[in-house]
Order: structure tokens, then C-alpha cells, then sequence
């Protein structure tokens, strides 16, 4: 069965039918789902989805999009200034306590995003909430699931002076968007994971399926971003997992494989990475 390896059901858009949606994924043939957080609050929502649902886990994290307001008015001074003023927040105890119940599986999503903030000390804070986070997951011996957007240089340093460097991190870079040759380094020097999603079903999306091919089966999941970025031939429209299938089909055709041998090896490499029998 297919594994949907990151979604957002406890987002707003889904508040009319969530149930219902949720309920009809078996038959579209998705058998697991990490629901992922993007903030504190959101994060609680995942765990109580997955303690709803058999076939949900939750991910916990503070999204970069999401530092501004937890931070909220920063203090004027160099970088030591804002991580500490960071810290003051308790975000990593309280993401500490979360990651503790049964069902979640990972720290995420955590990272960078230079497309939205522009403002260089906030950008400062993005960069110690995504190292904090890195620390929090080596030490619970949990993966990563790592956003990154217009900042392809810092992600790479952080994750180069990150307890990814010695072994102790594995994790996914979700929703892919760099060049194939960064994909194929990430791969090769830790182990990780690519992202793949409705984005490859685009006509414009030469860097995805570029990277698609030249990467391993083994180090590819399959994700919606739901309720975001659905697939041709749904694009603009609510995104869901039972939409996965045109994701593993534009796969399947890059890769010159049976679609059923796209799902196999990404059902493997998800239960392989978040740890799930």
C-alpha cells in the first residue's frame, strides 16, 4: 500500500470532512500517513489524530514560517542574543514532551524558508530553531523532516555541522526543490531522503524529475503536502492522499518501473526511516 509520508490533516481546510476524508483513504489504497506539525499547537493536533486513526503518526516541529510569531519581538543584538532570546520561548522542552507519546515518529518539519522572511535577524532565529531542533532529534533518536526554501547554502551548512555530519540523524528533505547534484550529495554523504510530490507531475518541474532519476528507488518517499501542491490533474484544487497514485505513476514512468514496484520500495523506505514495522 501506498505510504504518505507527509500530510497536514489537522489543517483548517479540512475542518468540514476531515473524518470523512480520512476514512476513505484505506480504499484509495494509502495504508500509512505521517501528519505533520508546524507549529506547537499543530503538533498536539497530529498526536491526537494519531492516536485516532491505526494507520496515522504524528511528526512534531516548529515550522520556519512559524518562528516569527513564537518568537515574536526580537531583542537588537548579534546572533548569541536571538538564539537565547529563542530558548526563553520553551519551545524544545515543550517539543521534548511532545515527541514522548506512543505514536510520533519524527521532529518536523523543521528548517529553513527565505521566500516568505526577508528580515535578517529573523532569518537568524530560522537557522537556531532549525540547529535546536537537529540537537532535540539526535537526542531522541528520532529522523527529521526538513522544509527548505531559497536557502540552499545555509540548510547545507547546517546540516553539515549537525549531528547529521557523525551518523546519529537520518531524515527526509521534504518537497524537493533544489538541483539533482544536491539531491545526489545528500544522499551520498548522509543517507537521506527525498521528498517527492505533486510538483512531478508538472510540465515546468525539469529539476524534480531530473532528480527523480538519478537518485535510488531506496532513498525516494512519496508525499502530498495535503492540503497543498495536488498533482496534474488536480492542481489548484484540495490536495489529499488519494491523489498519491499519480505521484508513484510519473515515478514509475521516470523510472521505467511497474507502478506497484514504485509503492513496494517506498512503502519499505518510509517504514525504514520513521521506524514503523
Amino acid at each position: 500500500m501506498i505510504f504518505e509520508s507527509h500530510a497536514h490533516y489537522n489543517d483548517s481546510k479540512f475542518d468540514t470532512d476531515r473524518d470523512e476524508v480520512i476514512q476513505s483513504l484505506r480504499d484509495k489504497g494509502v495504508g500509512t500517513v505521517i501528519n505533520v506539525g508546524d507549529t506547537l499547537r499543530s503538533s498536539e493536533d497530529c498526536i491526537k489524530l494519531a492516536e485516532k486513526y491505526d494507520f496515522f503518526y504524528a511528526a512534531v516541529g516548529v515550522h520556519p514560517e512559524s518562528i516569527r510569531e513564537m518568537a515574536g519581538e526580537i531583542p537588537e543584538g548579534g546572533e548569541a542574543d536571538l538564539r537565547g532570546h529563542l530558548e526563553k520561548t520553551g519551545y524544545i522542552e515543550t517539543l521534548r514532551q511532545q515527541a514522548s507519546a506512543d505514536k510520533v515518529v519524527s521532529i518536523g518539519e523543521i528548517g529553513l524558508d527565505y521566500y516568505w522572511e526577508k528580515d535578517e535577524a529573523y532569518r537568524e532565529l530560522q537557522k537556531a530553531a532549525f540547529a535546536g531542533q537537529l540537537d532535540l532529534a539526535a537526542e531522541l533518536s528520532l529522523p527529521v523532516i526538513i522544509h527548505s526554501r531559497d536557502a540552499c547554502k545555509d540548510t547545507l551548512d547546517i546540516i553539515a555541522a549537525s549531528p547529521f555530519a557523525d551518523g546519529r540523524l537520518k531524515g527526509v528533505m521534504h518537497c524537493y526543490s533544489y538541483s539533482p547534484e544536491v539531491a545526489e550529495d545528500l544522499v551520498k554523504k548522509y543517507g537521506f531522503y527525498i521528498g517527492v510530490g505533486g510538483v512531478v507531475t508538472f510540465k515546468n518541474s525539469k529539476n524534480l524529475k531530473e532528480t527523480v532519476e538519478k537518485i535510488s528507488m531506496e532513498n525516494i518517499l512519496v508525499e502530498t503536502d495535503c492540503p497543498y501542491m495536488a498533482p496534474e490533474p488536480h492542481r489548484g484544487k484540495r490536495n489529499y492522499s488519494g491523489y498519491l497514485p499519480y505521484v508513484v505513476d510519473k515515478i514509475a514512468e521516470i523510472k521505467g518501473i511497474s507502478s506497484e514496484e514504485v509503492e513496494r520500495i517506498t512503502e519499505e523506505n518510509g517504514r525504514r526511516l520513521f521506524g514503523i514495522k
